[in-house]
Order: C-alpha cells, then sequence, then structure tokens
C-alpha cells in the first residue's frame, strides 16, 4: 500500500475542496419538495466539476480496501496528534476552509452550526442537535495531512463485494480486493445477518469520529455519526444482507439525520457568539472536557 506521503498534491487534492463531495450528493439525491428547476440551480456551478469529482472517486475505490483501513485505525485511533476541547476542536476544523461553494460563503462551524438549529427547531432530542453539530467534527484528519479520499466520500463496506450501488462502481476493478477471492465475494469475511457492529466500513471522518464519541452518546446517535455516508445502504439498500434488527431500528435515525446533513445549508448566517454557551452546555452534558484527536 502507497504511503500517503508518496502520492501527488493531485493525487491528495482532487478536489477544489471537500465539499465538492457533498454537492455531488446533493446533485445525486436532491431535496424531494425542492421543484425541478430548483434543484438543477441549488449547486449552479458555471463549470461542471463531474471530471474531479470521478477523479476523486477513482482514487477513493482504488485505495480503499481492506488493508488500507486496517493500516488507517492502527495509525489514527491512538489518538495521538492533539488533545483539546470539543469547540476548539471545532473551531479547529474552521481552518479547513473551502473557497469553491457557489451559493454561499459560510465556514465550517457556521455550517455545522446550521444543520444543529434546524434539528433544534424540530424539537429533537438534545442529544440529536449535539449530533448535527459535531458530526463532521471527523474532518479534521484533512488537517493532518490525510487525502481527501481518505477523509470524506460515500462509505462502504470492506471485506466483502463491492455493491453496484456504490457511485462509480466501476472503478473498483483498480481496488486489489476485487479479485481477492477472500473479499470479493457477496459475503466475504462476514456471515449473513452479522450486524455492522462486526462489519468495517471503508476508512473516513465518519469511522473516526465514531472511534471519538463511542464511549459517550445514545446508539442512534453513534449511528447517525458512523453511517451518515452509507449511501449504499441507507438510500439504496444494498447491504440488507449484513443488517441485524438492531441495525434496521437504528438507521430509521440515520434517515432521519440525513435531510438535515443534505438540505439544511442557506445563506443567512447563524450568531456563534450567541450559539455558543448552548452549545458548550450540550457539549459539557455529554461529552468529556478534553477529546484526544
Amino acid at each position: 500500500m502507497r504511503d500517503a506521503r508518496s502520492f501527488s498534491e493531485s493525487e491528495i487534492n482532487p478536489l477544489h475542496s471537500i465539499e465538492q463531495w457533498e454537492d455531488d450528493v446533493l446533485k445525486r439525491y436532491p431535496e424531494p419538495e425542492v421543484p425541478a428547476k430548483a434543484k438543477e440551480e441549488y449547486r449552479n456551478y458555471a463549470d461542471p466539476v463531474r471530471d474531479t469529482v470521478r477523479e476523486f472517486y477513482r482514487l477513493n475505490h482504488t485505495y480503499q480496501s481492506y488493508d488500507f483501513v486496517q493500516e488507517k485505525r492502527a495509525e489514527f485511533l491512538k489518538f495521538d496528534r492533539k488533545e483539546m476541547p470539543v469547540w476548539k476542536a471545532m473551531e479547529f476544523l474552521n481552518t479547513l476552509v473551502d473557497d469553491s461553494d457557489p451559493d454561499i460563503e459560510l465556514d465550517q462551524l457556521q455550517h455545522l452550526l446550521q444543520t444543529a438549529e434546524a434539528i433544534r427547531r424540530d424539537g429533537h432530542p438534545d442529544w440529536f442537535v449535539l449530533t448535527g453539530f459535531i458530526h463532521d467534527m471527523g474532518k479534521v484528519l484533512c488537517l493532518f495531512g490525510e487525502p481527501q479520499w481518505a477523509v470524506v466520500g460515500d462509505t462502504f463496506p470492506v471485506g466483502c463485494k463491492f455493491s453496484d450501488k456504490i457511485v462509480y462502481p466501476e472503478f473498483f476493478s483498480l481496488n486489489p480486493d476485487y479479485t481477492n477471492e477472500k473479499y470479493n465475494t457477496k459475503l466475504g469475511i462476514y456471515s449473513e445477518g452479522c450486524g455492522l457492529r462486526n462489519v468495517t466500513m471503508s476508512w473516513g471522518h465518519d469511522e473516526y469520529l465514531y472511534q471519538i464519541t463511542k464511549d459517550y452518546l445514545p446508539d442512534p446517535a453513534l449511528y447517525m455519526i458512523r453511517y451518515h455516508s452509507f449511501y449504499a445502504q441507507h438510500r439504496e439498500h444494498a447491504y440488507e444482507h449484513l443488517m441485524d434488527n438492531h441495525d434496521r431500528e437504528m438507521f430509521e435515525w440515520v434517515k432521519k439525520f440525513n435531510p438535515y446533513d443534505l438540505y439544511s445549508k442557506n445563506p443567512v448566517p447563524p450568531n456563534v457568539k450567541e450559539l455558543k454557551p448552548y452549545y458548550e452546555d450540550l457539549i459539557a452534558k455529554y461529552l468529556p472536557p478534553v477529546v484526544k484527536l
């Protein structure tokens, strides 16, 4: 497996920004209630960026193998890079600048506050609100020098056959697991109905944040964090054969979360100073004073 240091700059950052991945997800899964014309204009790039998105997925699908994921888990789940309060971690994430969004000019923190405030307005439990606020915190991996395709992107199981319901499935033919008899069958190393807790997912910000928060938040929140980018399942139902009844129950929460994740952006910035005390209290209710990254 190639070391991250051996990748060129264009291989590390094939997208103009990591938000381009989310823009592409919006094109695949547009908001149901938005009129067709508005959906087309929601991410109105003058020059479509499909080539960079395709290159992103080519790299993601080529390198996200079972062995790659194990290497990343061993590297990052030592949590030995930084230690800070959650709000400071969110401010650290905020240094990940996105200059590419043609619709709005909000930073990462403002985007996440919009998501959380939309959840809060709808009267959901406070742990749901907190989940909306922190769910992208794992993107700090980009600030540790990780390639974009090892931080964001649709997630999927490794260790079994790649579903053709995953975006750009043709690129999996470049993955070493594609021809590995141990991993290229429907069940691979797993068993029917084994439960997702026994399934290794591709590496990225979802899994990283789940591992940081798994001892502190309710199970529905952890499912939202761990599987919110698992579109092949919560939108396409491609991995029913690996799920158990608990997974199916918890995925109802993932489905509740998904619209807030995708459709809560708007050009009106939240008042960060005004909201900070509420969110610091909420963080203190559920999470430790300091988290290790």
